[in-house]
């Protein structure tokens, strides 16, 4: 077995997170490559099926409009950055937020070989800072938005991440898509109150389950959330097609 080696650490902006918990931590065994924080794998270059399917499911909903604007919050491995390329026009915009100036680093450095050539596309924006920031800024600002920010909406590493996915973070992703515009929410577990919680702030939205392998691998929770016009009331949204199933109550499974 190949031992890991430890390429670099970054340090996540915020309060409130003990001991190493605010650490993120680059490895690599062979071509596999790892980001950790304290002892839970947060991403692996070898599992990014659930990330993919965050912009396959975006893209089945406003791929076909004309010019379309993408805001993908957080960077990682690049996974739906890269699924975005694939699954949107030619004539795209697509914004990628990373709140950790390192990561950005690490993509263009140690992480080259897995994020080829995505960084130099001329679609691609990245803007370092918070998500939080990047989505009060906006204004009927984009089609879609692709939320794989700390495991979900339970958390894990920021406790300023209840200000994205709260009511209040909610109203404003509500403000910051334009009209039938699509959010797509990854989260490591699934989360009962979280569909209602959309419902009650605009959108329709039901829960789908991703696997991080194809068809076989961990089970993720994906949200497909559409903005509805304030007044009406928001239902659940068409079921998606296979390889994504309706989502019930997956015995809860830790952090990658």
């Amino acid at each position: 077995m190949i031992p890991w080696e430890h390429l670099a650490t970054a340090v996540i902006p915020g309060e409130g997170i003990p001991g190493e918990s605010n650490l993120l931590k680059l490895k690599r065994r062979g071509d596999e490559y790892s980001i950790m924080v304290g002892a839970n794998e947060l991403m692996n270059s070898r599992r990014g099926g659930s990330e993919e399917a965050m912009a396959s499911l975006a893209a089945e909903r406003v791929g076909g409009r004309s010019r379309a604007r993408v805001l993908i919050g957080g960077l990682g491995l690049g996974f739906t950055l890269r699924a975005a390329l694939k699954a949107f026009r030619e004539d795209a915009f697509i914004e990628n937020a990373e709140l950790v100036p390192e990561v950005v680093d690490w993509a263009r450095g140690p992480l080259a070989p897995v994020f080829g050539a995505s960084l130099a596309d001329p679609r691609v924006t990245i803007t370092v800072d918070d998500i939080v920031a990047v989505i009060a800024r906006a204004e009927a600002s984009y089609d879609a938005i692709l939320l794989d920010v700390d495991n979900g909406p339970t958390g894990l590493t920021r406790p300023e991440n209840d200000r994205l996915y709260g009511t209040d973070g909610l109203a404003a992703i509500h403000r910051a898509l334009k009209p039938r515009g699509v959010l797509i929410v990854w989260s490591a577990s699934p989360d009962q109150r979280f569909t209602p919680m959309l419902r009650r702030n605009g959108f329709e939205a039901e829960s789908v389950i991703a696997r991080d392998h194809g068809k076989r691998g961990i089970r993720h929770t994906l949200w497909v959330a559409t903005r509805q016009d304030r007044g009406r009331p928001a239902t659940a949204a068409a079921t998606p097609a296979r390889p994504w199933a309706r989502a019930g109550s997956p015995k809860r499974r830790p952090p990658r």
